[in-house]
């Protein structure tokens, strides 16, 4: 049997997509203000926790069809995840909305890099170490506004399967991989979470970058990779830039 890879596990995340109906929101012209004070108080209420309780939320403007929000919430808990997505649902701008996407997944940090990195196996020690609790309780990069997120599968078809590749060999070629990732440290800001037993694919990749061509130069790399050639299965992309709470509702109220 092949051998399961360890993994460190951070906060739990909740990617939540919406779709406003837009005709249906113009047609209450007189309402507008208040739909938008309200979506302006829950974002603002996410973005900082009361008593500075751990945990991070952004939102995003998604384009094309796909969406027009994204909720980005980062929290220790799944019941803290599950209060953000009620408090969403109760605004009165939820009533014009649909939910055409959501996952649910932890950020991840698998054994293969952290070890390699820290010089450990021993995972007290692993997180102990700054670069793995950076990795694990993120920030969400203020000064990288564009975001690219898509979920993926590694292939366990009847020609080649993942999961039943030596993990020496799988050791060598993650360490291949990340070393693409590497080259564009400075471009770009990575959040790998893990959602096997959790959501329908396996891992969700959300990228951050101060320029979006840096997604489609990486993701390209990235494709020729053995790793994503061989054994890559891809999702959905939704792509966007940060907003504010005040951008938010001026986007309501527009």
């Amino acid at each position: 049997m092949a051998e399961a890879p360890g993994t460190l596990e951070g906060w739990y995340a909740l990617h939540d997509f919406r779709s406003v109906d837009w005709t249906a929101l113009r047609g209450v012209v007189e309402h507008e203000i208040a739909i938008a004070t309200e979506a302006e108080s829950f974002l603002r209420s996410a973005e900082s926790p009361a008593d500075s309780a751990p945990g991070v939320t952004a939102a995003y403007r998604i384009l094309g069809h796909k969406a027009d929000f994204l909720f980005l919430h980062l929290r220790p808990t799944l019941e803290q995840l599950s209060s953000l997505e009620v408090q969403l649902s109760a605004t009165r701008l939820a009533g014009y909305c649909s939910r055409p996407y959501s996952y649910l997944s932890v950020v991840e940090l698998s054994l293969y890099e952290a070890s390699s990195r820290g010089g450990t196996e021993d995972e007290a020690a692993l997180l102990e170490q700054p670069f793995v609790r950076r990795r694990l309780f993120p920030e969400i990069p203020s000064d990288k506004p564009y975001l690219s997120f898509y979920p993926m599968n590694k292939r366990r078809g009847e020609s080649v399967n993942w999961y039943m590749a030596d993990m020496e060999e799988r050791r060598r070629m993650m360490r291949d991989h990340g070393a693409i990732g590497r080259q564009y440290t400075d471009k770009i800001q990575q959040m790998i979470t893990g959602s096997i037993g959790l959501d329908d694919w396996e891992w969700g990749v959300t990228l951050f970058a101060s320029d979006p061509l840096a997604f489609k130069k990486l993701v390209t790399a990235m494709r020729f990779d053995e790793v994503s050639a061989k054994y890559a299965e891809f999702g959905p992309f939704y792509t966007g830039y940060r907003i504010t709470a005040q951008s938010l509702g001026d986007l309501i109220r527009s």
